[in-house]
């Protein structure tokens, strides 16, 4: 169906762009969307629809840091170089990294370190410093300069459309700020009660997060705002 065809490439649609697309009704438009919603494919929010990836099965955990952890670890390729943030969503992700050929991770979490080190079958790189009451290891910023990753996997404190992404920790917050400034995919992962929230100290705007994964328990309105700037938003 090509509704869902453009929500896997996009990650949201719209009803007046496929309306004019398909040269349809937007009645019609909406009605299917509604019965995509109820079949569990998407979440219609205002003006279209978002995708909902990663649902668990009654074999899954229903936890919703688990959720969001299955559903990052698949945007991650196999072989590819990533860098994991602190916090317990991101370290949500590493059981699922389980039956990966070989990745090359690099962490300044210590749970993530050593639930990675475990798995033996990647290569594993540790920021060295202080560790953070979230297990975070923190130092010099000169140290993430020299860091070469495809892909940024970080936890925000809150994320809101306006007043961008932010943190209440200052080392963490510092922290992302440098990441951002690396050039690679960001992929930032929240729970649904922090969207469209602020924390005290910004990191940077929104529209620079490339993918945002929450639990499907999020409001509407601060993901369509999210999805309006461009974001490929991923409900779990």
């Amino acid at each position: 169906m090509l509704v869902l065809k453009q929500l896997r490439a996009d990650g949201v649609v719209r009803v007046s762009d496929l309306a004019g697309g398909m040269s349809v009704n937007p009645v019609t438009i909406r009605r299917d969307l509604e019965q995509l919603e109820q079949e569990g494919k998407l979440q219609r929010v205002h003006g279209g629809a978002v995708s909902r990836e990663g649902a668990p099965t009654q074999s899954q955990s229903s936890g919703i840091s688990r959720r969001i952890g299955e559903a990052a670890a698949k945007f991650i390729p196999d072989r590819s170089v990533v860098f994991l943030g602190p916090g317990t969503l991101t370290a949500e992700i590493v059981p699922f990294l389980q039956s990966y050929a070989h990745l090359t991770i690099i962490t300044n979490a210590l749970n993530t370190a050593w639930r990675l080190a475990r798995q033996r079958q990647h290569t594993l790189h540790v920021i060295g410093g202080q560790v953070g009451d979230d297990y975070g290891i923190y130092s010099d910023p000169d140290r993430l300069r020299r860091v070469r990753a495809e892909r940024i996997v970080i936890e925000a404190n809150g994320l809101d459309a306006e007043r961008g992404l932010t943190h209440d920790d200052r080392e963490t917050a510092g922290l992302m700020r440098e990441l951002f400034s690396l050039g690679a995919q960001v992929i930032v992962l929240i729970t649904p009660e922090r969207l469209g929230k602020a924390g005290a100290l910004f990191i940077a705007p929104a529209g620079e997060v490339d993918i945002l994964i929450t639990g499907r328990e999020a409001d509407n309105p601060p993901l369509w705002d999210l999805s309006e700037l461009g974001i490929r938003v991923v409900l779990t």
